[in-house]
């Protein structure tokens, strides 16, 4: 779910001054182009698609830059990217037109489905309903578990399995907690009570009767497609092209791959009530099941302050802005970040897809288009991201900079490096291994990442720089516990894209 623009190409057109009311059809058809290939250019975003409906029609479809940084073939409306958690307007509004046929209710306990499922807090797990699952209430933090479960070589059952090993961080239904593996769990209800798998409910309910030909649920099927972009992230700030991240584990929560063409017909459907011309595709009820307020977020999200609410529905955040309500959602996964926004009551929507996960642009080109169709004033919203993500990477820069140098001076570790070897368990993850890599520095391998390693470099006693072999998980120090001069316990941090709290894994052998 993550976002940047600069604006300094756009105030060179001369389109709009600030202050001005925003003349949509000129920046459209005259502004546009050069204002996202400047904002490309400035945030270093190989390829991205665009795409604006209003009034049931489009009035934006294009595809931006190129697919893979280092080739020439370039985007188009049709060029698949990752969307990452946008995928969960998919699963929750799959699950609301099955209660609508009466196949399931939203407030059916998760026992009847998984008589087996357990939580930490025992009651929590046998009140616990689709609904639950679908907003985000089970009593998790926001990502809690993903370190376990993202990008890793858990089957489904196994991630719900290890759900019931995670410490409770708030009483049931008290606090909203953004939870990937309940929208698994949700997606597994499917097959449940319909007899198709997740992925094939989509294909035959959704994908196919709205057109959406190209439209891919997982992501062990995307390679195979002709006219797909390259997921890149910045590494050390160079701009890098990465693996697609092995989601379908996951796969109702993150997986789906879809083109601005295809998510134009999925918008447009959605702002029409569920209609594609005379046929009801979607159930209009389900529809509204998905838009109905479940959580209070707490916390408000657009640049300037001025939404006074953020709830959560069923899959879509609900917020409001220049006295409208919106629909929408992020996405972010390896190498991707997109946006979709709804805006039901001027039958407006906007779809941006971007093929790098660094970059701000996703989201504050969200805020600059609704200005223009609200016929707000010029605001360089850009400025504003751009200043927030400088800040950031230059604080970020500095304290490696510092670890660097700490390694540099060579300090030995305290025990000696071969105190450090052997087998760390953690009751969440399972294990993980300490031995002698290249150059005879240290790694530290994953038993549920098998294709990912953190290379270990002293900083003297017993903290260690730790730099992951898959940038996503990012560079930290890695602070050992030391008890009777034995090494007996490691603490492991990984970004707070993927999980904000640390895994402390005890030394077995």
């Amino acid at each position: 779910m993550r976002r940047i623009l600069l604006l300094a190409g756009w105030l060179l057109l001369g389109s709009v001054a600030v202050g001005q009311r925003a003349d949509r059809s000129l920046f459209i058809k005259d502004s546009l182009d050069m204002y996202i290939n400047r904002a490309m250019t400035n945030w270093r975003i190989p390829g991205m698609a665009v795409c604006v409906v209003k009034d049931n029609q489009v009035v934006l479809m294009k595809g931006y830059g190129i697919k893979e940084m280092g080739l020439n073939e370039g985007v188009d409306e049709n060029t698949l990217f990752m969307i990452g958690s946008n995928t969960k307007a998919f699963t929750a509004t799959a699950a609301a037109m099955l209660a609508d046929a009466d196949k399931l209710s939203l407030d059916d306990k998760v026992s009847k489905y998984f008589p087996w499922f357990k939580l930490e807090d025992k009651a929590a797990a046998e009140m616990a309903t689709v609904r639950d699952l679908l907003c985000h209430r089970l009593g998790l933090k926001t990502f809690q578990g993903d370190f376990t479960f993202y990008n890793s070589n858990l089957n489904r059952v196994q991630v719900i399995e290890k759900m019931a090993l995670l410490k409770t961080s708030y009483p049931f239904r008290t606090k909203w907690g953004y939870t990937n593996s309940a929208f698994l769990m949700a997606g597994e209800i499917i097959p449940r009570v319909s007899g198709k798998t997740w992925e094939a409910y989509l294909k035959e309910n959704i994908f196919a009767p709205l057109g959406m030909s190209n439209t891919i649920a997982l992501t062990s099927e995307l390679p195979k497609s002709l006219n797909r972009t390259v997921a890149h992230t910045l590494n050390d700030e160079r701009l890098t092209p990465v693996p697609y991240g092995q989601l379908d584990n996951m796969a109702p929560a993150m997986s789906i791959s879809s083109s601005v063409n295809d998510m134009s017909k999925w918008v447009m459907a959605l702002l029409n009530n569920g209609k594609v011309g005379p046929r009801q595709v979607i159930p209009s009820t389900a529809i509204a099941a998905t838009r109905t307020p479940q959580d209070i977020v707490g916390r408000v999200k657009h640049v300037t302050g001025e939404s006074n609410y953020e709830l959560y529905g069923l899959g879509w955040f609900l917020q409001d802005y220049a006295g409208h309500n919106l629909v929408m959602h992020d996405g972010g996964v390896t190498g991707y970040v997109s946006s979709v926004t709804l805006v039901p009551d001027e039958r407006l929507g906007i779809v941006i897809l971007t093929n790098t996960d660094q970059n701000d642009l996703y989201e504050a080109l969200r805020w600059e288009l609704l200005d223009v169709f609200l016929k707000r004033s010029f605001r360089n919203y850009s400025e504003q991201y751009l200043t927030r993500s400088k800040n950031e990477k230059a604080v970020q820069l500095q304290t490696d900079k510092k670890l660097r140098d700490s390694v540099a001076l060579n300090l030995q570790p305290v025990p000696s490096v071969n105190g450090f070897t052997g087998t760390y368990h953690n009751n969440v993850y399972g294990n993980v291994t300490i031995v002698r890599g290249q150059n005879n520095d240290l790694e530290m391998r994953f038993e549920h990442h098998p294709r990912m390693f953190a290379k270990l470099q002293p900083l003297g006693g017993a903290r260690f720089y730790a730099t992951f072999s898959d940038p996503i998980y990012g560079k930290t120090v890695f602070p050992f516990t030391i008890e009777n001069g034995r090494v007996v316990a490691v603490r492991v941090k990984v970004a707070d894209f993927v999980e904000s709290d640390p895994y402390e894994f005890r030394k077995v052998n």
